[in-house]
């Protein structure tokens, strides 16, 4: 019933890098957090403060490629210190600023570049890693396992931000950062070398072409990135946050931290509720019956907003409707947990069914498209709200999931007959 941790047991390389890693992404949320704050601090403006995400998409996307192409050519092992050095390094230079109290932001835009590049390719690589750590079986309790780290640094990390910022001010704070990110050494460091099997290639242009090709005949592992595209594009409705708060709600910031929070909460409940997960043969089945979960609950939040807005009218952002709140507070805690039990199977498909030589670049892809679905999605929703109402993004778009998952059940016959045991892309 609870988490299955056999692969902590099983494994002292994994049970180290796991270790490592939940700490680097508690101070990773820290950081993320505080540069906001930062940005609005010096310039005042919500716009200023994003367009460091934007400023960031770029070089994600750009290193997903570059870094699974590197992870597929050189040992994986230092491909990861490398990158977690560049990393820590951008963290370190920031704080450093920070305590010379530089009061321009391009510097920050910049290194808030860095450091999502690098870890994007130290994520990728750590992706890489881990099938030569564990045996297929464990792979489901390992996705888990991350996924209840994930959970926890989002749900931790932002909260220590506000306190750390708002009590020893934003020098410390990254400082904190750079101190929690030597974590991730612990578990780089003690692994073994890690060439990747197959004859290797340059990581160039060729490489990631070849990439590409793979996956065009590999319908099974293009599966998991279609599948989490449609969730993402069209069930991201985390812009309507704000003004759900000050015009639906009621509540105002708070209310946008409370949903916020209940998406992360429900995505560390069912990480801690993951050990019946490890059994489940036909992940292709179960990944689309998860995200068929998640658009239902995203419908739900929509339901929700469209309801109190016609039965409470417009909110007063001061008094908050705590049913409603709790109403669309579960639905997102729903939402977060079906996303985690999709990204469980996804990654173990991704792991098992990619062959070891292409098993970075398609780790790389993965960051690719988390980096880039979610922005889509959020300017779709914004769109959408703008045009219409702030319910119409949730209940259309998870409608819509819905939909499309019950007709993919019943044209993607291979996908949904993938079975665990004998893996194939």
């Amino acid at each position: 019933m609870f988490v299955d941790i056999t692969p902590l047991r099983a494994s002292p390389a994994f049970a180290k890098l796991w270790t490592g890693t939940s700490i680097a992404q508690i101070g990773a949320q820290v950081t993320i957090v505080a540069v906001g704050l930062h940005v609005y601090a010096l310039t005042e403006s919500t716009l200023a403060v994003a367009l460091v995400a934007l400023w960031a998409l770029g070089p994600m996307i750009l290193a997903g490629f570059v870094g699974g192409a590197l992870a597929d050519t050189y040992d994986r092992r230092l491909v990861a210190l490398v990158t977690a050095i560049i990393a820590w390094g951008s963290i370190c230079v920031m704080a450093l600023i920070a305590f010379l109290d530089v009061s321009v932001t391009w510097p920050y835009y910049v290194l808030a570049a860095v450091n999502a590049a690098s870890a994007t390719i130290l994520g990728a690589t750590r992706g890489a890693i881990l099938p030569r750590l564990l045996s297929p079986q464990l792979l489901p309790a390992a996705a888990a396992l991350s996924g209840i780290t994930m959970g926890l640094a989002i749900t931790v990390g932002p909260a220590v931000a506000g306190v750390l910022v708002a009590s020893v001010g934003f020098p410390w704070t990254y400082l904190l950062d750079a101190v929690l990110f030597t974590g991730a050494f612990l578990g780089i460091l003690s692994l073994p070398k890690m060439v990747p099997d197959g004859e290797r290639k340059a990581a160039g242009f060729g490489s990631v072409v070849e990439s590409m090709r793979f996956l065009r005949t590999a319908p099974n592992v293009r599966a998991t990135f279609v599948w989490d595209l449609i969730a993402m594009i069209l069930g991201t409705p985390r812009v309507v946050f704000p003004a759900a708060g000050a015009l639906v709600l009621g509540g105002g910031p708070v209310t946008v931290g409370i949903l916020t929070a209940s998406f992360a909460i429900g995505a560390l409940l069912s990480g801690l509720f993951s050990g019946p997960l490890g059994g489940v043969r036909r992940q292709g089945r179960a990944v689309t019956v998860a995200i068929a979960a998640f658009g239902a609950c995203t419908a739900l939040f929509g339901v929700v907003l469209l309801c109190t807005g016609i039965i409470a009218g417009p909110a007063n952002p001061n008094e908050p409707l705590v049913p409603a709140i709790v109403l669309a507070g579960l639905a997102l805690a729903g939402t977060g947990a079906a996303d985690n039990v999709s990204a469980v199977f996804r990654t173990t498909i991704l792991q098992t069914a990619a062959p070891d030589d292409v098993r970075g670049r398609m780790q790389g892809l993965f960051y690719v498209v988390v980096a880039g679905g979610p922005r889509i999605g959020d300017l779709l929703a914004g769109g959408i709200a703008t045009l219409i109402a702030l319910w119409a993004p949730p209940l259309f778009g998870g409608v819509l999931i819905c939909v499309t998952m019950l007709i993919l059940a019943r044209t993607a016959r291979g996908f949904m007959r993938y079975d665990a045991h004998a893996p194939t892309p």
